[in-house]
């Protein structure tokens, strides 16, 4: 499965980039909150999520671990497929899908194009005791760009992603304004104790 890109976008719609990796270009679905964080770059990097149907294999792909998070929890929903899922999450941010969550706020979901009242109290009953766990490192200010090429480094020196993920988010929940340099090297030496 393919977790992560990085490379130059070659085409960009507010649903869908052509992702050219090392000469290969991948079709990539994104949110159109990607579409805007990723709309002026020339080069970006996106957590990807492998969709395997019998008949297709599509990637979506997100700006952030917590959206792609979020996406996996919404596809995990019965009746909410990834088209719908990729909808809300492009009609409203990861924090306010929480909050609606969390607060049980099921007419703040019906406003997402899309979403009826049946799918957003489906959301609101399947989702409050998990979405606790995602972590938006947004609200933290942490800079994205340093957690995924740290998290990336690792991978490529052979470390697991998960836990390659758990230690940066741990060590940059201690100190968000680490260098990429200093994160990657405390992150070794913790995978390595």
């Amino acid at each position: 499965m393919i977790g992560f890109l990085r490379g130059k976008v070659v085409s960009a719609k507010p649903t869908q980039i052509i992702l050219d990796v090392n000469g290969v270009g991948y079709l990539v679905n994104i949110s159109i909150s990607t579409f805007e964080k990723i709309s002026d770059q020339n080069e970006i990097s996106l957590f990807i999520h492998t969709h395997v149907r019998e008949d297709a294999l599509s990637l979506y792909g997100f700006y952030t671990e917590a959206e792609k998070e979020m996406f996996e929890l919404l596809i995990s929903i019965s009746g909410i497929g990834p088209k719908v899922a990729l909808s809300i999450l492009s009609g409203i941010t990861v924090d306010e899908l929480q909050n609606a969550i969390q607060t049980e706020n099921v007419s703040r979901l019906v406003s997402v194009p899309g979403v009826g009242r049946k799918t957003a109290e489906r959301v609101v009953l399947e989702l409050k005791s998990k979405v606790g766990f995602i972590e938006t490192t947004v609200s933290k200010g942490i800079d994205y760009t340093v957690k995924q090429e740290a998290v990336l480094a690792l991978t490529t020196l052979g470390y697991n992603q998960k836990i390659a993920e758990k230690v940066v988010r741990d060590l940059l929940s201690e100190n968000s304004s680490i260098t990429l340099e200093d994160l990657i090297r405390k992150s070794l030496s913790e995978l390595n104790k």
